[in-house]
């Protein structure tokens, strides 16, 4: 499959649309010109990006929670739960595992057998087999703006069908929904799938119809180094507004470091503007969203919520545009809508106590941002040299070298040989830098702070540090210190 970070061609695109729509008998029934009409009868404030766009105005941070279940009656009571009972700015519509895979048989099966059994039997909201008219009712039930959440590699049909069906917002990429989610499928595959997601995108906007998209920023969600993820997610701008969206919102998985993550949401959002800017798509709108601790929650629903808290802090201080909340029944599976309520009101709190002020600008933040940003410019010099100044050809040339490489990720087409582990301080670094382009300064630098832990403990810098630290907030840390 050859590949290139070009726009697709109406014939290129018409012709894949033929085959995309056949996918699944709900295809058959959209309507480009009709869907545009409908989308443009959603009010604004249904509208995601203009949400967006006034809370970045206003300098506030609106909230999202993740949810989804099989039968449509019931995933409309979730959600108009969790925006009355959570106070939810945004809200969500998480896809079930079946149709993330295309099996769409499968969860034929599984809406069939949760009308029979009365509970949800898939762990989502199987959009693909409800086809337009179904989603129609769910987004039009809710007073503010629905996206769709998933973890797909093909998620041509899925696009299709969601943005005729009125959601106003579309999560993915193809690298972030590939390399965390998958083993086997190939980034040209992914990264072409998702160049059709996007030229679609494109061509609602041109149709005057402007949808939200968002790069799915924590990746593996675990011990991720900032310069990874904001990576990626420049590198998914880019390949989006190639094809015409123009408006993006970049993310970042906490990591747990007030400074560090602080300064990972500041460095994402000047770059991302930026390298936009830099490629001529000055119309792009950049939004940041801060996702809430990816990793293992406590099982004591208590201490859950001090971790909850902490995210909501970290998430307003950093001014993200909106953060992705978590809920105290992490550890233990499917939260109640309760829960997920509860998780929502917790973070309401501490974002309306901390809303008027930011640490955008403090020293030791800014001091981290120019790190990470140096670390970025590393990277993507060199994806920009590999491809030759074509950024889709560049990254799968750089995942191949691991000039870029995601810690504990899946896919075979990613090296594995980075190690991040946490500084005294609790930040990430590299104990391994493994083929990261870095310069020898940025290399001393890591070495440097890990060393300084090392010495802390009286140990040595080792493997055991990365275990240690994987399942420390588990265990109510956040650095694994040894016993």
């Amino acid at each position: 499959m050859k590949i290139s970070n070009t726009k697709l061609s109406n014939d290129q695109f018409f012709e894949e649309q033929k085959e995309v729509l056949g996918q699944w008998k709900t295809g058959k029934n959209i309507n480009f010109d009709e869907s545009v009409a409908y989308q443009k009868s959603i009010p604004d404030e249904k509208r995601f990006g203009v949400k967006l766009a006034k809370a970045k105005a206003d300098g506030i941070t609106l909230m999202q929670p993740r949810a989804g279940v099989a039968l449509e009656d019931e995933h409309i009571k979730l959600l108009q739960y969790l925006e009355n009972e959570g106070e939810a700015d945004l809200l969500p519509t998480t896809i079930d595992s079946y149709t993330r895979l295309n099996r769409y048989k499968e969860a034929e099966a599984g809406i069939q057998q949760s009308r029979e059994t009365g509970r949800s039997m898939l762990n989502g909201f199987p959009a693909v087999n409800y086809g337009v008219d179904i989603c129609r009712t769910v987004t039009s039930a809710l007073k503010n703006p629905v996206q769709v959440r998933h973890g797909t590699p093909d998620a041509r049909l899925l696009t299709e069908i969601s943005i005729a069906g009125g959601f106003t917002s579309y999560e993915g990429g193809g690298i972030s929904y590939n390399i965390p989610y998958s083993k086997n499928h190939s980034l040209e595959k992914t990264i072409a799938h998702w160049q059709y997601t996007d030229r679609l995108i494109g061509m609602y906007e041109e149709a005057g119809v402007s949808i939200n998209r968002e790069p799915f920023g924590p990746l593996t969600g675990t011990l991720i180094p900032p310069c990874i993820s904001n990576s990626v997610a420049i590198i998914e701008s880019l390949l989006a507004a190639t094809q015409g969206v123009k408006d993006v919102t970049v993310g970042y998985g906490q990591c747990g470091n007030l400074i560090q993550d602080v300064a990972a949401i500041r460095s994402l959002n000047i770059l991302t503007r930026a390298y936009l800017d830099r490629f001529g798509f000055n119309d792009v709108r950049v939004t940041t969203v801060f996702h809430q601790w990816m990793g293992g929650f406590p099982q004591d629903e208590s201490k859950s919520f001090g971790v909850i808290s902490w995210g909501a802090a970290a998430a307003a201080l950093a001014k993200a545009t909106k953060v992705i909340v978590k809920t105290p029944h992490e550890a233990m599976g499917v939260p109640t809508k309760e829960a997920n309520a509860s998780g929502l009101r917790a973070t309401k709190q501490v974002i309306s106590m901390l809303k008027d002020q930011d640490f955008l600008e403090i020293p030791a933040v800014i001091t981290e941002s120019e790190i990470i940003m140096k670390e970025i410019k590393c990277i993507l010099d060199k994806v920009e040299e590999l491809g030759k100044g074509d950024y889709a050809l560049g990254a799968i040339a750089a995942f191949e070298a691991g000039v870029i490489d995601v810690p504990f990720a899946p896919s075979r087409y990613n090296a594995g040989k980075l190690l991040p582990a946490r500084d005294n301080d609790g930040a990430i670094r590299l104990l391994d830098v493994g083929n990261l382009p870095f310069t020898q300064d940025l290399k001393d630098y890591h070495k440097k702070k890990l060393d300084e832990r090392g010495a802390f403990e009286k140990r040595q810098v080792s493997f055991q540090m990365v275990i240690d630290d994987v399942y420390a907030i588990g265990k109510g840390f956040l650095v694994g210190r040894p016993k």
